[in-house]
């Protein structure tokens, strides 16, 4: 029998408000609240809940058969405290369980491990203490913000006490090698790593309901024989999803939901397979090879890299203006710019920023953005970071 990890990044930035060039030095408010609220309210009661739901009533007829991992940043379990209380303690409910294992990453959903490591170091405890705090649980494994990892990164995830990383399965990085396997890093073999199935899951992701698609409808029992031909290649398989691709991305009504309790019945009832957790399928297998990435790699578009969020001048302008202010930050005492510096980190930012995505007609992330342009988001982006700059200056 060969393991399948199912994994879900849950993540929800802290958008920014309107925030214009006369309220630099005036006006330090840079939330919107209102759109905060309605978006975890309405992806709490469109996603978050139902699903929860779900996997807590299979969980109910399948015990220990059933087992996932989830990462949830910072700011989301910020704001379902703030917003959505019954949100977090659906999360809470379904953890509870013990068929849920926590993966740690950066509290705030950054970049910060591409410029500063140190940085990088102190978000990742920030989100286990409040990981501890929530669920009462410190998580064993890990993965950075969108998957983002390389080599030099290896040394960093280890002194943080994790010997297991979910990684992008990228062709240009895997070679001949399949995805579906357990590897090690080519920089110190304790670090073991799980790579993503990166074609079944955009399967899921993007293609579900294009009617255009030659394989739509996509059925469980469809995706199933693509499964077990992966499988026949390695040893496991990791799914790595978004959650919110569950009911927010794609409504219930396309038939999403449906399709994940099948495929989770369908891996559970057959005998060649049975679902595990990143942590236990390391333990269960010896790694493969060793994977040498040694520049940045995500799980985003073709180029499996950065450049949705650091692929344009405005981008790496935005970028490295706010990471400028690290040192000022690190000396200053005020709580608030040090919460302001961290909340404004998110990635997100960058993302509205990209001029890549306008070409791509269905690119989920394009719907998502609260700006009319890239330039609008760098604008309003950067009268932010300026008044930050003043007020540490102050």
């Amino acid at each position: 029998m060969k393991p399948i990890c199912l994994f879900f990044q849950v993540h929800q930035p802290i958008r920014l408000r309107t925030y214009r060039f006369f309220d630099i030095g005036v006006n330090h408010d840079y939330y919107n609240d209102y759109l905060n609220k309605m978006t975890v309210t309405k992806v709490g009661a469109q996603c978050y809940i139902p699903m929860n739901n779900l996997l807590m009533r299979l969980i109910d007829e399948f015990g220990d058969n059933v087992k996932i991992s989830l990462s949830i940043s910072g700011t989301t379990i910020e704001q379902m405290k703030w917003f959505a209380p019954d949100v977090l303690e659906s999360f809470q409910k379904l953890v509870k369980t013990g068929n849920v294992e926590l993966l740690s990453q950066p509290y705030n959903f950054s970049f910060s491990s591409i410029i500063n490591k140190k940085l990088f170091m102190e978000q990742v405890k920030m989100e286990n203490k409040l990981i501890k705090e929530t669920f009462g649980i410190r998580p064993k494994a890990f993965k950075n913000t969108q998957l983002l990892y390389n080599d030099d990164l290896t040394e960093q995830i280890l002194k943080l006490g994790y010997d297991t990383a979910i990684i992008e399965g990228a062709r240009h990085i895997l070679g001949w090698k399949p995805a579906e396997n357990v590897y090690y890093s080519a920089s110190n073999p304790k670090l073991k790593l799980l790579t993503r199935t990166c074609g079944l899951c955009d399967d899921i992701s993007f293609r579900f309901d294009n009617k255009n698609w030659n394989e739509w409808p996509l059925t469980a029992e469809k995706f199933m024989g693509w499964v077990n031909r992966c499988l026949v290649k390695g040893k496991c398989l990791t799914l790595a999803l978004e959650y919110e691709t569950f009911g927010d991305y794609y409504s219930a009504d396309t038939g999403i939901m449906d399709f994940i309790e099948d495929l989770i019945r369908r891996i559970i009832s057959n005998d060649q397979m049975f679902m595990a957790t990143p942590s236990e399928i390391t333990k269960l297998i010896a790694p493969a090879a060793p994977l040498n990435v040694p520049y940045n790699m995500t799980w985003a578009d073709e180029e499996k890299d950065t450049s949705a969020w650091l692929g344009n001048e405005l981008q790496t302008e935005a970028f490295h203006k706010l990471y400028d202010l690290t040192d000022k930050v690190a000396k200053c005492e005020d709580p608030e710019i040090k919460k302001d510096f961290l909340f404004i980190q998110s990635v997100d930012n960058l993302l509205y920023m990209c001029t890549k995505l306008f070409v791509i007609k269905d690119a989920i992330q394009h719907q998502f953005s609260p700006y009319n342009s890239p330039y609008d988001a760098f604008i309003n982006f950067m009268n932010v970071v300026n008044d930050l700059k003043l007020r540490l200056e102050a």
